[in-house]
């Protein structure tokens, strides 16, 4: 239920971000419902869709006329219509994904409104991406999140810290086993998410210095384009040997806040066997897996470290956050990208009031479910660049 009401009347920031209870979460539109032309629809990033899912949720239930449906990254492959009157796409999966589909995107038969409104991403601004000035695209600030490298919780032979360099070595196939990097014998198994993802190009970049992304190495596998950003729970990753990057917010999100489930029975619509319980995030489930997030040149991603056990439901930790102290070149900000317009903030006209610096998202309940999902709320709210 990727639905992001847009009460576009800008009046629902009293909404309590922890209207978490209502019945199974379900993913994108509910069944039957295809967004009308004046909806808000966006695609992309999976780092960001349950946020967003729990924004719209939040947001319908000011029974605005104008709603915004967040489509979900997965499942892949699939064929959605955004909204009617649209040719049917292939659903965005990922911030490169979600990007180009909002760039390419059809416009209604009534030439005012446009099939793809905004795409979620969870990496900025790439060279090839037009700039934000006529006919381009802007991004705006979300929030804040870091992305770090996880291996397998128990029992691993990787080392509980790597720098920079050691990360790059890694999946750049120069280092190939972990007693050259701190750690216990073993050939490391190098894994990326799919191409498209946001996490994936965002990581690659700062192991490049930040503006150059690096080339992975023959060594490093997305298992044929399939692995899923952020979910450990793929069979491969179950590994001594393995390493993986991972969103520390969505870490967070999931093994702290969200209800444990498989991939199988979240979100399409959720399995009564995964409904949340107590103030749980709604929507989403823990997909950690075998996983765990670790440090970067000795400097931890969340706090508190060592990282308490989970809560035991329907209880949820509130305590854990993501650490802005972690290693400068792995934090990054996630972005609501939205076409050019001709505002003082060059968000378009109709979508100041959910994306705006003064509209729901950068407001009281929508900062609450930015928390709620594991990211840090930025004084840059709805700035676009």
């Amino acid at each position: 239920m990727r639905m992001l009401s847009k009460v576009l009347a800008g009046t629902a920031s009293a909404l309590a971000l922890t209207a978490l209870l209502a019945g199974p979460a379900m993913a994108d539109p509910p069944p039957g419902v295809t967004p009308k032309a004046t909806d808000v629809v966006g695609v992309g990033s999976d780092t960001i869709q349950f946020l967003y899912d729990q924004l719209s949720h939040n947001f319908n239930k000011t029974g605005a006329s104008s709603k915004l449906y967040s489509w979900d990254a997965v499942p892949q492959g699939e064929m959605i219509t955004p909204k009617r009157g649209c040719s049917s796409i292939v659903r965005p999966t990922g911030s490169g994904a979600g990007i180009s589909a909002l760039e390419t995107s059809q416009t209604l038969k009534t030439g005012t409104r446009w099939c793809i409104d905004f795409a979620r991403s969870s990496r900025g601004r790439a060279s090839t991406d037009p700039a934000c000035a006529a006919n381009g695209i802007c991004f705006v600030q979300l929030a804040g999140d870091a992305v770090t490298w996880a291996s397998r919780a128990a029992g691993t032979n990787a080392p509980a810290s790597l720098t920079l360099t050691q990360l790059k070595n890694i999946y750049t196939c120069k280092v190939r086993n972990w007693s050259n990097v701190g750690g216990k014998s073993g050939t490391i198994k190098a894994y990326l998410p799919q191409s498209s993802s946001g996490t994936r190009s965002f990581f690659l970049t700062a192991l490049g210095g930040g503006t150059t992304p690096i080339t992975p190495g023959s060594c490093v596998s997305d298992v044929n384009n399939t692995l899923i950003e952020n979910e450990g729970d793929a069979p491969q990753l179950n590994n001594v040997n393995a390493i993986f990057p991972y969103s520390v917010a969505d870490y967070i999100a999931q093994v702290y806040h969200s209800a444990h489930c498989s991939a199988s029975n979240c979100g399409y619509p959720a399995s009564p066997s995964c409904i949340p319980s107590g103030k749980q995030n709604l929507f989403g489930c823990d997909l950690h897996g075998a996983l765990a997030i670790r440090q970067i040149a000795g400097t931890k991603p969340a706090l508190p470290w060592p990282l308490p056990p989970p809560p035991t439901p329907p209880a949820v930790n509130n305590t854990v956050h993501v650490n802005k102290a972690f290693s400068a070149p792995f934090q990054r900000i996630v972005y609501e990208v939205v076409r050019f317009a001709n505002t003082a903030d060059h968000i378009p006209t109709y979508l100041e009031p959910l994306f705006g610096s003064s509209g729901y998202v950068c407001g009281t309940a929508g900062q609450g479910a930015i928390k709620a999902y594991g990211f840090l709320v930025l004084p840059s709210c709805g700035s676009a660049s």
